[in-house]
């Protein structure tokens, strides 16, 4: 019996799946003149086209400002981005950098706070971080096996880390994208 329900009726309505076409998404167009979220994505060397185009996928869901693609990070047009991008590839701008630590510079020129999203002493828990109303922000995600490279770690301002229970020390690293974005988007609005 679901006990936290209060009112049954919710369990009994209709559950119909709602066709693409009634879910009133942006266009490509719409979404590039959309006002966007303060949101960057720093992808530090992920080397999986698969990762890459789930980022894409996620930053275009959560309106992100754009994505900066580092070092071995695959690029636009890819089969490989595109089969999980869906076409995000497309709507969200993206630029790429040589070194992740350039894209740290850029992004802090252009008003962004730089948040490593790591485990690292004096980290910030995902659930304690409050986005400042008006401050944009720079979340850099790290290689599948080395993390946030430590010069990047080094030039941010602060580090974020996503509470983990289990016996795993790491979340994929298109997961934590969808979890922080989402985070940072639930907490802005």
């Amino acid at each position: 019996m679901l006990k936290f329900a209060a009112d049954l009726n919710f369990y009994i309505m209709e559950r119909r799946k709602l066709l693409n076409s009634e879910l009133h998404r942006l266009t490509v167009d719409e979404f590039r003149n959309a006002g966007k979220s303060g949101i960057a994505v720093i992808l530090d060397n992920v080397r999986s086209a698969h990762n890459v185009g789930s980022a894409f996928r996620t930053a275009d869901a959560f309106l992100a400002d754009e994505i900066a693609l580092c070092g071995i990070c695959a690029l636009p047009p890819s089969p490989e981005i595109h089969k999980t991008a869906l076409g995000a590839e497309n709507s969200v701008a993206w630029r790429h950098f040589d070194r992740t630590e350039d894209a740290v510079i850029y992004y802090k020129e252009r008003g962004y706070a730089a948040i490593a999203v790591e485990q690292t002493e004096n980290s910030v828990m995902l659930n304690d971080f409050t986005p400042l109303p008006g401050e944009k922000y720079a979340f850099i995600f790290g290689n599948e096996v080395k993390g946030v490279c430590q010069q990047a770690v080094d030039m941010s301002d602060a580090s974020l880390e996503i509470p983990q229970y289990g016996t795993k020390h790491s979340l994929n690293v298109s997961v934590s994208v969808g979890i922080v974005l989402w985070d940072f988007s639930s907490k802005k609005r």
